[in-house]
């Protein structure tokens, strides 16, 4: 376990050392260097509506910290064990826990609790009103997904590849559901999804299962990706990005070129397409939006797959996954930028400058609201619209 743990952080050092290296480079681009921006003349006009420095974000290690939203308030957590409700309307505080946890994953969220999963196997629920400890619970390893929760239920994936379902009440553990994972894996994990009593995930060997939340039993498995490869990097095909339950369709992307559609009652494969994705996927209506680990954004029919446009501009500059904004789709990029495309398109509109040295997953929409949360820790508030 500790090799595949030192093998993945090396990994992500290596490649945020390979964007480092873009930021210098002048003159003719080489490959694998970020592209250079190219001049915007904005046709949408955005504006920043409040910024929130909101603890100390994540370090090296990247943990999973990304703000979780419900009725009108966020609750942000740090590396550091910082936790925090603001009101999503104007940041303004409504309470604040210096717990000095070493916060991994999270936070989830009950109908009455926050649920923060930390770097030693340890799952803390705090109310969400008050941020008071309720309850503390033990898991095999860390936990990077961000817990999930339904019918009094949390479900915890641990890095080692267990997946617990504990008590939502008292913590205490009802189930586990044990899979081996790959030795050499990135790092992260996707979230599980719940929905009509069944639990989806995705694993690093490039398959989803689906488990029975009442008791963790398993109800089918599919391969999405298969590992094949001369050398444990070209093996790669873990499948953490967000996935999107849409109808009785499962929508998922695997780090291993496929990104795929399942009957979510069987596991059955609808269709794929050859796009390797490790941030996931994002579905409004028809339209799927996704971003490549080369830097492509990718608009699809989320029915059958096809490629509605796909944009080339931004290459090699460490994009979040896209999000549906009105008219419009925004993925940031690993030096703090916001790029607003056009759906109908895939054409540029607009740019904004955030900076933190990029972002903590991708931006979240809440009605007419653009939220991102930095690397460093800064939760800052956009609205969009009009002609400039």
């Amino acid at each position: 376990m500790l090799a595949r743990l030192t093998i993945g952080a090396w990994l992500l050092l290596a490649l945020a050392a390979c964007s480092t290296v873009g930021d210098w480079f002048k003159g003719d681009p080489k490959p694998g260097d970020p592209a250079e921006l190219i001049e915007l003349a904005p046709t949408l006009a955005t504006r920043k509506l409040w910024s929130e420095d909101l603890g100390k974000g994540i370090d090296d290690r990247k943990q999973q910290l990304r703000p979780a939203y419900s009725s009108g308030t966020f609750w942000i957590a740090d590396y550091k064990g910082r936790l925090t409700s603001i009101d999503a309307a104007d940041g303004a505080e409504r309470w604040e826990l210096d717990t000095e946890l070493s916060f991994s994953g999270g936070p989830g969220l009950t109908g009455e609790l926050v649920i923060m999963g930390t770097e030693n196997g340890e799952v803390h629920a705090f109310q969400r009103d008050s941020g008071t400890p309720v309850w503390i619970a033990r898991v095999s390893s860390e936990v990077l997904a961000p817990p999930t929760a339904a019918d009094g239920i949390v479900v915890v994936r641990s890095i080692d590849g267990r997946v617990f379902g504990l008590n939502a009440s008292n913590g205490r553990r009802l189930w586990v559901y044990d899979r081996s994972v790959p030795l050499l894996t990135l790092r992260g994990n996707a979230t599980p999804v719940i929905r009509a009593g069944i639990v989806y995930l995705g694993y690093d060997s490039g398959e989803v299962v689906a488990l029975r939340l009442e008791d963790g039993s398993l109800l089918w498995e599919e391969a999405i990706a298969t590992p094949e490869g001369r050398s444990e990097l070209d093996r790669l095909a873990d499948v953490d990005g967000a996935m999107a339950l849409v109808a009785s369709d499962l929508l998922v992307s695997s780090y291993k070129s496929r990104l795929s559609s399942v009957a979510a009652d069987s596991g059955r494969l609808l269709w794929f397409k050859d796009i390797a994705s490790a941030t996931g996927v994002t579905v409004y209506r028809t339209n799927l939006a996704t971003s490549d680990r080369e830097g492509n954004v990718w608009m699809l029919d989320r029915r059958n797959g096809s490629t509605l446009w796909r944009q080339d501009a931004l290459a090699n500059r460490g994009l979040t996954r896209p999000v549906f904004y009105d008219d419009f789709v925004v993925v940031g990029d690993y030096e703090g930028y916001l790029h607003w495309l056009r759906v109908a398109d895939g054409n540029f509109v607009a740019r904004t400058k955030v900076g933190g040295d990029g972002f903590i997953g991708a931006p979240q929409v809440v009605g007419d609201v653009l939220y991102v949360y930095t690397q460093k820790g800064d939760l800052v508030a956009f609205s969009a619209g009009g002609e400039r």
